[in-house]
């Protein structure tokens, strides 16, 4: 049990009808989750109104009620808070409820279009192979040490971020590896977090279906390192010109890591394979597990952390050679008739054209490279063309398929993919609406040697058309259709 003054520490307060001094039980948004004694925040969301729900909220035992604006008739049995904004209030509330879980760990955000996952997922590898305990907060999963829960977000909502980090102080975690989001940031799920440190990865073509402009979405981003502390380090890719910007106002120690320009944390690639990476890192030679050069970035960025987190540079190293692909990012086996699978979460055109780069720098030019692709329903749709164009250029043939269409009609997306197919690459190309059948098809056309990616859905285990979810995961998929 928790005083209500006591959760509403930090919270811009507007005004208060009722005694604070009361306890509560739980601290709930949702009012279906509502318990005696509950607190309950009610947010105006971009679906719902959680305003129309305080009086159910009432009804199934929530005492103090915070909203952005009174009901018109106040129950003189309940505590209201009306609070500048719910969501910010909601964050604070959180930390405040979970004894500020973030300030007893050292937590760092992994931000950015892509890359995000492998850097925290690789960051929570590497030190716990360094012998400490770590958290992470990813797209692909949760660990509290190494007790797995299931993702459903890339940043959870603030409740969730606090209880799985107050898991983790109570596990003895050391560290904390966090991915996060635009949305996350501008849902102000990450407020009340005091981060010891936060990475950029890049910033390209993604989310415009919810930032609208690009400049909203890279100033999104930029808040969060806007608001790191000054104790905390801010470390960015310099190669992206929005790596600078990302340090124009912060108050963090500002590090840089690149492949291309002067940094903090310089890597260069001596030898780029299927089998792996061998890099130079600040005058330090590597081999790793990973491939492309996208994963340079990522290693090199994870070198810089581990550097600022205090770990000795050759025991990074040596940890680092033995780090593995994260699901679903560049997955990839040889089957017994030598045709290479690959199985990526490419669903931006800059991680599709990343990735087939890479392959068409590794392989010798005698190979096919069969791309099976589609994009998402519900979400950005200005990219769809662009992808087409980027497959249809990179690649030997193409088979354009459905991902998880939700509530959007599948065809309509492809052919929206499809538009963007230039005249001369139309022979390339073709359509199978079905996935697993867009994947067979891909099987039947590879001879030995040749490289199949199926990119989009990476580490999903789930394809979803109008609101029903599915069982499908394409590394399995693959590695049972090549295995037959």
């Amino acid at each position: 049990m928790k005083l209500v003054k006591d959760i509403l520490y930090k919270v811009a307060v507007v005004a208060v009808h009722g005694n604070t001094d009361r306890s509560i039980s739980t601290v709930e948004f949702d009012s279906r989750a509502v318990k005696k004694d509950s607190l309950f925040v009610a947010q105006k969301g971009l679906v719902f109104d959680g305003h129309k729900f305080i009086d159910k909220a009432i009804e199934l035992g929530a005492t103090v009620i915070v909203c952005e604006d009174f009901p018109e008739n106040l129950n003189p049995a309940i505590i209201y808070v009306k609070v500048e904004n719910s969501d910010t209030a909601l964050a604070i509330i959180a930390s405040n409820y979970y004894n500020n879980p973030s300030s007893k760990l050292k937590l760092v955000g992994v931000t950015g279009t892509n890359g995000k996952t492998t850097i925290a997922s690789l960051l929570y590898t590497l030190f716990q192979k360094a012998g400490f305990s770590a958290g992470l907060l990813s797209t692909v999963k949760i660990l509290v040490d190494k007790t797995q829960y299931e993702a459903t977000h890339t940043t959870p909502n603030s409740l969730l971020i606090n209880k799985y980090l107050n898991e983790m102080v109570e596990a003895g975690c050391d560290y904390c590896f966090m991915e996060v989001s635009s949305h996350g940031i501008h849902q102000k799920r990450t407020e009340g977090l005091q981060f010891t440190g936060g990475v950029f990865t890049n910033l390209t073509h993604d989310h415009l279906d919810y930032h609208k402009t690009f400049i909203e979405y890279r100033d999104v981003k930029k808040s969060f390192f806007d608001s790191l502390p000054k104790t905390a380090f801010a470390l960015v890719n310099i190669d992206d010109k929005n790596g600078e910007v990302m340090l124009q106002n912060t108050s963090a120690k500002k590090y840089s890591y690149a492949l291309k320009t002067m940094a903090n944390y310089k890597a260069k690639i001596l030898e780029n394979q299927f089998s792996g990476l061998f890099l130079n890192i600040n005058g330090l030679e590597v081999w790793t597990k990973l491939t492309g050069s996208f994963n340079a970035y990522n290693l090199t960025a994870v070198y810089g952390v581990a550097d600022l987190l205090g770990l000795n540079a050759m025991e990074s190293l040596t940890l680092i050679s033995e780090l593995e692909s994260v699901s679903g990012r560049f997955q990839h086996f040889t089957s017994k008739e030598g045709v290479i699978a690959i199985v990526d979460y490419a669903h931006t055109p800059d991680a599709l054209k990343n990735v087939l780069e890479t392959i068409n720098d590794i392989r010798t030019g005698n190979e096919q490279v069969i791309t099976v692709v589609g994009c998402g329903g519900d979400r950005d749709k200005a990219k769809r063309p662009i992808m087409g164009r980027i497959a249809s250029q990179l690649s030997s043939q193409v088979i354009f398929t459905s991902d998880n269409p939700r509530s959007e009609d599948p065809q309509v997306i492809l052919n929206e993919v499809e538009s963007g197919v230039e005249p001369h690459n139309y022979k390339k190309t073709i359509s199978v609406l079905d996935r697993e059948q867009a994947i067979k098809t891909a099987t039947k056309l590879a001879n030995k040697g040749d490289i199949i990616l199926i990119a989009g859905k990476g580490h999903e285990t789930y394809q979803e058309i109008k609101g029903v979810r599915t069982h499908f995961d394409d590394f399995e998929k693959i590695t049972e259709l090549l295995q037959a």
